[in-house]
């Protein structure tokens, strides 16, 4: 197994960062209903409707539900009435794939020269640079593909002051704000691709946005007795954006990679690692409001604490909510992940809490996977 570490880097070399980024800016999803789904994720996942565009404020094609929880924000999209490419797009999307995500829009300083260095490199593009304006300010957007259907749009907002995007009006909460914030940063966004293609879509990320290579998870660390799968982690060279990119691997039986590409219907976002302060009042809360999440058989942690170390959680209460554990050398991390949140077996999430590492769960693949398998085999797909 080949594992390198990418630190921060000083401000003199992200000053030189080609393709530099502020963050992630928003996940946007396709979805039949998005009214419902603005309604699910504000219910469940603890996030406040802050942005809406839809047929009373001019937009009379799509709908569009902006959510936010601290920095992480989501959009869910869906058609109204088609009548343009775009609406075309998103009507088909979800009926070849049901709720996805189809951007992961990126927070740039400057959008025509960072779209203009990734096309330079190879990108493909998909909207050249354009200006939105309205008395709030003015956003620059591009965007260009990647993987599947995916897209990135790169972001420029500097200086606006509206709730989301020129287009959008601000919106009153669904249902009350939880007394506990249930994650308040997007993590990671991990995204599946076809057998062999792992390799030339980290070469995509390396050499049209800079991004460079974190972890790498090959032959055994991401195997168990029946499935398996590689995984590479790219990063722009702050951390602050984080794309983990699985392929499957030969096995015996069909891996979650495998059965993920054939519900979605080809690769995609696989799914959303949120960042919590309080995982274990994380896990009550979205438990209380119906999330599902991966069960984890007692076994894991009886020798827990052996291995794992002490964390500020103690083994009972991990025991108690199914909360997995790793350790590195620059810390511990806490992490569970839900099922998937839709009928098709695809998009689901991640909640992590760190303690220094830095890491993606490695000391935890087996358990996951495992567990992971066995909903498999609950739906006939192992």
């Amino acid at each position: 197994m080949t594992q390198t570490t990418q630190h921060t880097p000083d401000a003199t070399a992200r000053q030189a960062d080609p393709f530099p980024v502020k963050g992630m800016d928003a996940v946007v999803f396709a979805v039949g209903n998005a009214k419902q789904a603005a309604h699910y994720y504000s219910s469940a996942f603890g996030m406040k409707l802050v942005a809406y565009s839809g047929p009373e404020n001019g937009s009379r094609e799509t709908a569009s539900y902006v959510l936010e929880n601290g920095s992480a924000r989501f959009v869910f999209t869906s058609v109204i009435k088609q009548s343009s490419e775009w609406g075309r797009f998103i009507e088909q999307h979800v009926a070849e794939h049901g709720d996805g995500v189809i951007d992961l829009a990126i927070e740039v300083p400057d959008a025509r020269a960072a779209y203009e260095y990734a096309v330079a490199k190879g990108a493909r593009s998909i909207d050249e640079p354009y200006e939105v304006k309205d008395e709030h300010g003015t956003v620059v957007l591009a965007a260009i593909a990647t993987y599947g259907e995916t897209r990135h749009t790169l972001v420029e907002r500097t200086g606006y002051e509206g709730p989301y995007l020129p287009g959008f009006v601000a919106a009153q909460p669904i249902v009350p704000q939880p007394e506990h914030r249930t994650f308040q940063a997007i993590d990671h966004c991990v995204g599946n691709v076809e057998l062999g293609k792992m390799d030339e879509w980290v070469g995509f990320y390396n050499n049209v946005m800079g991004f460079t290579n974190m972890k790498e998870f090959v032959g055994d660390d991401i195997a168990t007795e029946y499935s398996a799968l590689m995984s590479k982690v790219v990063a722009d060279g702050t951390l602050k954006v984080k794309f983990p990119l699985n392929e499957p691997a030969i096995a015996k039986k069909k891996s979650q990679i495998d059965e993920y590409l054939e519900f979605y219907g080809g690769p995609g976002v696989q799914h959303i690692a949120l960042n919590s302060n309080d995982i274990v009042q994380t896990v009550r809360d979205m438990r209380a409001a119906g999330v599902e999440f991966l069960n984890t058989p007692d076994s894991y942690y009886e020798t827990l604490g052996e291995w794992a170390g002490e964390t500020r959680v103690p083994v009972e209460t991990l025991r108690e909510l199914k909360i997995l554990v790793d350790r590195d050398e620059d810390g511990y991390l806490l992490q569970i992940f839900t099922k998937p949140v839709q009928d098709r077996p695809t998009v689901f999430f991640e909640i992590i809490e760190r303690h220094g590492s830095m890491g993606f769960g490695k000391g935890n693949f087996k358990a996951l996977f495992e567990a992971i398998e066995r909903e498999q085999e609950k739906r006939g797909n192992l």
